[in-house]
């Protein structure tokens, strides 16, 4: 398994982990440990028998020099540990990837699982300049392409992988609907946790601080918003990242430190959701956004910046509310419905709930459980193939002779 940060396999990939782990597969995963991205819990790759190889793979594809010393070390991993099987992750792991499957000298099967593609509707020119011809040429070394929304499926059928290569979708890497679900007896310790009060109108959070993520609409709005209903806003952003200094500073220029809480990595997120009014997830690119997904499981309604992750399942005044990213009054606006009908509140968090079950990470697990079944299954169908053409070629030389 491959990834750009590591941080990423913990977060995003523990059941795909369980699942190679009851195939009894030897699990070796690369990445740049130095960089985790998220927060991973302490011993969880030793308790799970998974090999670690520290390369140094950077994100951004104009890092050359540091990401070809990450392929020509990929390579020799892929020789040395005799690696049957690749399942890349993130866009500078699946390049990689998909490149050091070449480069080994021997056909290896390929997974590469699409968070989400640099490339979409309104995405950047540039972003389609230099990823969509990227992405076409490597879908030729890719025995499955994994998408996790319809807009990413549609784009990825217009490529062509590998023979008998396949696109699929699958409902995301998977919610665990038993953890992250409504549990109204623990408000009142998740909003001690959280520091807000019984009066204050919660708004939650859980992304990456960075740019993309767009965070600084929220504190915009509660700038020119700072209550809803006469109830005062209080905003809880989980999660670290390069952007936390800026926000900071933000929130001071605005005036509203008071109301914003940044609560780093949490790992009672299940706990904390609990005690929100509404979770807000301004994200401007998702290719789907699985901490919404569990906000809803928990049955809280989302107030989501239109993207195609938000769309496979925040439906307008069901379960959630749909935002123009930039506009700041959409999110004021979905916090004061809410704040002026608690009753609406209580049923779209109960729709929202609903909608989660489709995205129940067991349905998640038998979706990758069928590919990499799929997937070894074409393996052996090539190489009996291979068998049965290398027999006629000497079954022939020894008649002619």
């Amino acid at each position: 398994m491959i990834t750009t940060v590591s941080g990423f396999l913990w977060q995003f990939e523990r059941n795909t982990v369980e699942l190679l782990q009851e195939a009894e597969a030897e699990i070796h995963f690369a990445s740049n440990f130095d960089r985790p991205a998220y927060a991973v819990r302490e011993g969880y790759f030793e308790e799970n028998g998974i090999w670690l190889h520290p390369i140094p793979i950077e994100k951004s594809p104009l890092s050359v020099r540091a990401n070809l010393r990450a392929l020509r070390e990929l390579r020799r991993i892929i020789r040395r540990e005799q690696i049957d099987t690749i399942h890349c992750h993130t866009p500078m792991g699946g390049v990689l990837g998909r490149l050091a499957s070449l480069a080994a000298g021997r056909k290896i099967p390929v997974i590469y699982t699409a968070h989400g593609f640099h490339f979409y509707k309104g995405a950047p020119l540039q972003n389609w300049l230099l990823y969509y011809p990227a992405e076409r040429i490597l879908a030729r070394m890719t025995d499955s392409l994994v998408t996790i929304n319809h807009e990413d499926e549609q784009a990825a059928g217009r490529f062509s992988l590998r023979r008998k290569g396949k696109v699929c979708r699958i409902p995301g890497v998977g919610v665990d609907t038993e953890k992250y679900a409504p549990r109204p007896e623990l408000r009142r310790e998740a909003r001690k946790r959280l520091g807000v009060s019984e009066q204050e109108f919660c708004l939650l959070t859980a992304a990456l601080l960075d740019r993309e993520k767009n965070h600084a609409t929220v504190l915009e709005m509660i700038r020119n918003s700072p209550e809803v209903s006469g109830r005062p806003i209080c905003y809880c952003i989980c999660g670290e990242g390069p952007y936390r200094g800026k926000l900071q500073k933000l929130a001071e220029a605005y005036g509203i430190r008071d109301q914003v809480r940044f609560l780093g990595y949490r790992n009672d997120l299940d706990v904390l959701l609990q005690g929100a009014d509404l979770f807000v997830f301004p994200s401007l690119r998702e290719g789907l956004g699985m901490a919404a997904l569990e906000a809803m499981a928990c049955g809280i309604p989302v107030a989501g910046a239109v993207s195609r992750g938000t769309l496979e399942y925040i439906k307008p005044g069901e379960n959630g509310f749909l935002c123009r990213g930039s506009v700041p009054e959409d999110f004021a606006r979905a916090a004061e419905a809410l704040a002026e009908d608690p009753e609406m509140g209580r049923r779209m968090g109960a729709a929202a709930r609903e909608e989660s079950l489709r995205f129940d990470k067991k349905k998640a697990k038998g979706c990758m459980e069928r590919i990499y079944q799929e997937l070894w299954n074409r393996r052996h169908e090539d190489e009996t193939e291979d068998l049965c053409d290398h027999e006629c070629v000497q079954s022939t030389s020894v008649r002619s002779a």
